[in-house]
């Protein structure tokens, strides 16, 4: 297959993907009961957090954290008290991600979200950055803040070369602008194309069966590998080409 009988494919493929009956069985189901801009902040951000393995299992472990906060995240981060998440710790969320991380992550959001309006401001990129590098790493930083704590495993590490699949899906969720119904575009701060293709297992293995990438790591590296391609195969929104490898990947359509 040539790169344009690609660009080609992978388009055909992307717009077939990319339609409201994805949300129905992927995790962005969870921020989509939410119209209040922090509520759908807060709630895709918790569920990406916890986006690895099954699917189903992802929705259901996220429907725990939405049950906790009332199903009103923002409301209650705003207005949570340390003291009433004592019994946090002995709840199970999601594999590693227990009710102690889950604790950490609310006190944690209701830090940030005292100094900010949207956690859009912590994920600006800078003068002369091409993609989200430093960006994931200031955040990171910013969010873990002073207390260190088990929890900051759960937030991926740029700089250690993590392909930060979570956060990027997170922030596809947010930017991405398209009218086709699954992205939110509620982040009109920081422009799409700067966006990669969430690197996990599906999305990996497909792009090494289309020569997308050679590495054979999933990691930041190969990030952007891939973005070399897919930003030459549309400059203003790569990120698109992630319903078709994820798509192509959970179907075992190729």
């Amino acid at each position: 297959m040539t790169l344009s009988e690609l660009k080609d494919f992978l388009d055909e493929k992307a717009d077939f993907y990319n339609n409201i009956e994805f949300i129905e069985n992927d995790p962005i189901s969870i921020p989509h009961r939410f119209s209040l801009k922090q509520d759908i902040e807060i709630a895709g951000f918790l569920t990406a957090t916890i986006s690895w393995g099954n699917r189903k299992s992802i929705i259901n472990d996220a429907e725990k954290m939405m049950n906790f906060m009332g199903n009103s995240p923002f409301d209650f981060i705003q207005n949570i008290q340390e003291s009433d998440l004592k019994n946090l710790e002995k709840i199970s969320i999601h594999r590693t991600f227990n009710g102690e991380d889950f604790r950490e992550f609310i006190l944690n959001l209701k830090r940030v979200y005292l100094e900010n309006e949207s956690l859009e401001n912590h994920f600006l990129i800078k003068h002369k950055e091409e993609n989200f590098y430093h960006s994931f790493h200031r955040f990171r930083e910013n969010f873990i803040g002073e207390n260190i704590h088990r929890s900051k495993k759960h937030v991926s590490s740029t700089y250690r070369n993590s392909s930060a699949k979570r956060l990027m899906m997170f922030l596809r969720w947010m930017v991405r602008q398209d009218r086709k119904g699954v992205d939110f575009g509620i982040w009109k701060n920081i422009d799409q194309k700067y966006l990669s293709v969430p690197l996990d297992v599906h999305t990996g293995n497909i792009s090494r069966k289309l020569n997308l990438i050679q590495r054979k790591q999933n990691d930041w590296k190969t990030v952007e590998e891939m973005d070399l391609i897919l930003r030459k195969f549309n400059s203003k929104d790569p990120a698109k080409y992630d319903f078709a490898l994820f798509g192509l990947g959970v179907t075992k359509e190729f």
